[in-house]
């Protein structure tokens, strides 16, 4: 399969946690995650503020056009390519999970097109392993691509790298909507100052994608705006593909029954009981809940600093390999404080009512996001009263992955909706 830096849900988890040295097993029952409504800005006047800027690439329509068309991987869609485009490295202020202050990086990709006024398109993207794989800092075309098709097709795009990932300092919290939301939100608003400094404006409205770990980012920054989280921006429209939103109830039950990728099962797992073990406390040491010798390695394997293929090499190929009895069983039957981790995760197509546009993005037989996922999140919204199309992207192929595949397929096809929106 392609690389394991490019899966599920986030993007690179640098997380370094450290155990207690105690040996119980915490019982799950003290004080819940918070909830995933973001509080307006006016909270922290600061958040969104900048901290640099640094442009970083000019390219002509016929650059971007052959910089898609050249990936080796397999070729992006390039009919949306209209205009060049100039990128820009970002870092700005936002808080972290706790909501004290911290910065975060992302990229800005502005168009060629003579337009002073601008429609702003948020990418929020997949799981990454090493803080170097986001857009900011990587010049791969599969980080740049989504940067490349939505501005050279006409819109500001503003890609926030999350919290830890690119120049973002500490560790990223995986499978956080909040806080990859506050960071997504915050990255508009600093899109928005240098936008306005290049003699450009963003428009109010905001059409909002990502991918994989990203659609759980992406409906999370689509609640906030349609919250009124920003005095100026709004949500337009929202287009999540190939989401985990129903992580404790379609997505483990598949990782852990063997339905997934056997490679990627072991490290998303790992990556539940490292990423959330940091935020909420589930276990003192990782001896609990992983074997030896994993248990010495995982936490500083998943550090950020590993590339994908460290992490393959590094970790085993089965999920029995890797968790112990106890360690199955939390992620088996979740409870107390990961049961309560996983309803804000999985809040995103249970807990709101989208008044804007949206489709749900899927590829049939998505070997790391199984498709119960979209079906459950559907039924949610349905259930609510909300029509949100199903859009079947076929059986796409990217390096192998059908998964992955879906981000390039789903790019294409959400760029011509978000064109036919007025």
């Amino acid at each position: 399969m392609k690389r394991m830096s490019r899966v599920l849900m986030v993007s690179a988890v640098s997380v370094a946690l450290t155990a207690s040295g105690t040996t119980a097993v915490v019982a799950q029952q003290a004080e819940e995650p918070r909830a995933a409504v973001v509080a307006p800005v006016a909270a922290d006047l600061s958040r969104g503020t900048l901290v640099s800027i640094e442009h970083l690439r000019t390219l002509s329509a016929r650059e971007v056009a052959a910089e898609l068309a050249g990936d080796k991987a397999g070729a992006w869609d390039t009919g949306a390519v209209r205009y060049g485009l100039d990128t820009f490295r970002i870092v700005y202020h936002t808080v972290d999970p706790h909501g004290r202050p911290t910065t975060a990086s992302g990229l800005l990709a502005l168009p060629r097109s003579g337009e002073r006024r601008l429609r702003t398109v948020s990418f929020t993207h997949g799981t990454e392993l090493f803080k170097g794989d986001v857009a900011s800092v990587s010049t791969s075309v599969w980080d740049q691509a989504p940067a490349l098709t939505y501005a050279s097709a006409g819109f500001a795009t503003v890609l926030p790298d999350y919290l830890g990932l690119g120049l973002g300092p500490g560790p990223h919290p995986w499978m956080d909507v909040p806080s990859e939301t506050t960071a997504a939100l915050d990255m508009l608003r600093a899109s928005r100052a240098v936008a306005t400094a290049k003699g450009r404006e963003l428009r109010r409205e905001v059409l909002v994608t990502g991918f994989s770990q990203g659609a759980s980012a992406a409906l999370g920054l689509a609640r906030s705006l349609q919250e009124g989280a920003d005095g100026w921006f709004r949500l337009r429209a929202v287009a999540p593909i190939s989401g985990a939103y129903a992580f404790r109830d379609a997505e483990l039950p598949a990782l852990l029954a063997g339905q997934t990728e056997p490679k990627a099962s072991v490290i998303y797992t790992a990556l539940t009981l490292v990423a959330l073990n940091r935020l909420h406390h589930l276990y003192d040491t990782p001896a609990q809940v992983f074997h030896a010798p994993y248990d010495q390695t995982i936490e500083g394997l998943l550090d950020g600093t590993h590339t994908g293929q460290e992490v393959e090499a590094g970790t085993p190929d089965s999920i029995d390999a890797l968790l112990t009895p106890r360690g199955r069983a939390m992620l088996a039957h979740p409870t107390g404080r990961l049961a309560a981790a996983l309803r804000i995760a999985d809040g995103v197509c249970t807990d709101w009512t989208p008044r804007a546009p949206i489709r749900l993005y899927y590829a049939d037989g998505d070997e790391q996001a199984v498709t119960a996922n979209t079906a459950r999140c559907h039924a949610a919204l349905r259930a609510r009263g909300v029509h949100a199309p199903l859009i079947d992207l076929g059986t796409p192929d990217y390096g192998g992955s059908r998964h992955l595949g879906s981000q390039q397929a789903g790019t294409a096809a959400v760029v011509r909706w978000f064109h036919s929106l007025r």
